[in-house]
């Protein structure tokens, strides 16, 4: 499988503005810029987009963990947090809290480590990726 993801950027590096748009029309046009990058502009930006990618292929991917070992999840929750520091990614970090019929709250961190260590984006960044992960009885609505 491949997917593809365009970008289009006109005009300097900080004055200039670009449009991205997904294989998949998902993303279509949405805007970034130098603001919404490394100040406090309200466009997306590269770095939202890794997190999101993170977040989503965790999730599933400890899905598919739990699975193998016997569970179904109720439901799983990830939030990513990408640090840019310096025109660099310098770390993931993943808050997972899960809902898990039957499974014991001691036994979730390894099924936890084994998606992290093992998700398509976990191996694709060359970063530090640091993790909590919780086993919860129940949600309240959550921020991105």
């Amino acid at each position: 499988m491949k997917r593809t993801a365009t970008a289009n950027w006109k005009g300097s590096g900080k004055e200039g503005s670009g449009k991205l748009l997904t294989q998949s029309g998902v993303i279509k046009n949405k805007n970034y810029d130098y603001r919404s990058r490394f100040e406090d502009g309200v466009y997306t930006n590269p770095e939202e987009l890794i997190a999101a990618a993170h977040a989503g292929c965790f999730s599933m991917k400890l899905s598919f963990v739990l699975g193998a070992a016997g569970f179904t999840p109720n439901r799983i929750e990830t939030k990513c947090t990408i640090t840019l520091e310096n025109g660099t990614i310098t770390g993931s970090h993943l808050e997972v809290r899960a809902k898990v019929p039957k499974l014991k709250a001691k036994d979730f961190p390894q099924y936890a480590e084994e998606a992290k260590a093992n998700c398509p984006v976990s191996k694709a960044l060359n970063t530090n990726i640091s993790m909590e992960a919780q086993l919860v009885k129940s949600f309240k609505v959550a921020q991105a």
